[in-house]
């Protein structure tokens, strides 16, 4: 999977489940998703959303709130296991 495709992969996922104030598709890529209004239990729905769209399972080890920082920080931690 291409940069730009898992990016926008995210920012869908952010977009259905991430409850954001904010336009998910225009944030900046490395803007704070919690202070634009990422909770706890949106993550929750944003890590069922996305593996359920890239076929993956998100390690235990990454489920830390680092990971989920921004969408850098998202793709960051996915590339690799879409890569696999």
């Amino acid at each position: 999977m291409s940069v730009d495709s898992l990016t926008t992969t995210i920012r869908d996922a952010l977009a259905e489940a991430g409850r954001l104030k904010v336009d998910a598709h225009q944030i900046g890529a490395d803007a704070d998703l919690y202070s634009a209004g990422l909770t706890s239990h949106a993550t929750v729905n944003v890590v069922l959303e996305l593996e359920d769209t890239l076929d993956i399972e998100i390690p235990d080890e990454l489920l830390v709130k680092s990971t989920f920082a921004s969408v850098d920080a998202l793709q960051a931690a996915l590339a690799p296991l879409v890569e696999e």
